[in-house]
């Protein structure tokens, strides 16, 4: 069974080492990230976490991270392309407040086992599953948290780098496949589930990504906060980023036009050849119209043209 197979039918493991990891610690850890994300960490209690985004004064999305609380410490769990970017950003609003910012990303290996069957599997290694989503457990010298990267069920495990191979070890020995950064990024657009750095950049607002658990929105004051308010107050948004599905098996380039009735309709920003699907699977910001109509879309440019529908 591949590694695609595994995660759609069983469980497959994902190697997540390179993503950004950084420790804030001092008694306004949470009182700085509560004010620079857009989630509610003041009242986040061991041992749970949330999802947040982390925004310019602007309202545009800078950062996106799993916030993990360890108890004497909060735990960001980012994209590696924005480990070095968040960490500089926070450092920038640390004036008089008590709280310090470790990178730790070369310190932490992280495993993520995903897939329908990837409680069971975890279980099988005696690695205990939080029930709460983002929750997190000790584990080893590490600790597993509830979180998933495909929108299949799954678990990521944080061992120190010296643990990685005993834990990838005992994961092979339960037979469990690995899944490619490719076929977990096939299953993850097949799900319709955004990742920063290729469907979500700083050219976006919150609202326009429909991503809204990341947003608390009693939760007061913070970074960027104020045009989140705006846009939802006034419901400014002409696009929403939505799953597509493609006719035919070629994948086009991200910001390739879709049309409808010959008028612009959506702008693809990742798609891939879905062997479920046996067709294309993508996302797009859609302008609302052609979205709430679920109009048929057109590939800009094609001959033959090529249809594509909201999924």
């Amino acid at each position: 069974m591949t590694g695609y197979e595994a995660l759609r039918q069983s469980a497959a493991w994902i190697d997540l080492s390179p993503r950004g990891k950084i420790r804030v610690t001092g008694e306004d850890r949470a009182r700085l990230l509560h004010a620079m994300s857009t989630n509610d960490v003041k009242n986040l209690s061991a041992p749970n976490g949330v999802y947040a985004f982390f925004l310019s004064d602007k309202g545009r999305i800078l950062a996106d991270s799993y916030i993990y609380n360890l108890g004497e410490s909060l735990f960001l769990d980012t994209e590696s392309e924005t480990g070095i970017k968040l960490r500089d950003h926070l450092d920038r609003y640390i004036i008089a407040d008590d709280a310090y910012l470790e990178d730790e990303t070369d310190q932490w290996a992280c495993i993520g086992i995903e897939g329908p069957n990837s409680i069971a599997a975890a279980s099988d290694l005696s690695i205990s599953v939080p029930e709460v989503r983002y929750a997190t457990r000790n584990w080893g010298s590490g600790f597993a948290a509830h979180a998933s990267s495909t929108g299949q069920p799954g678990i990521r495990v944080f061992v120190p780098v010296d643990n990685r191979e005993d834990l990838l070890n005992r994961i092979t020995a339960a037979s469990i496949p690995q899944a490619t950064a490719e076929q977990a990024r096939i299953v993850r657009i097949e799900n319709g589930i955004p990742r920063y750095g290729e469907e979500i950049t700083e050219r976006y607002l919150v609202q326009e990504t429909q991503v809204m658990q990341a947003v608390h929105t009693n939760k007061g004051c913070y970074l960027g906060q104020e045009v989140v308010e705006r846009v939802r107050a006034r419901g400014q948004v002409h696009r929403l980023l939505a799953p597509v599905r493609i006719e035919g098996s070629t994948a086009p380039q991200a910001g390739t036009k879709l049309t409808a009735g010959g008028e612009p309709a959506a702008e693809i920003a990742s798609a891939v050849f879905s062997p479920a699907l046996g067709q294309v699977a993508g996302l797009a910001y859609v302008r609302i119209q052609p979205l709430h109509d679920k109009s048929e879309m057109t590939v800009a440019g094609s001959a033959p043209a090529v249809k594509a529908f909201v999924r």
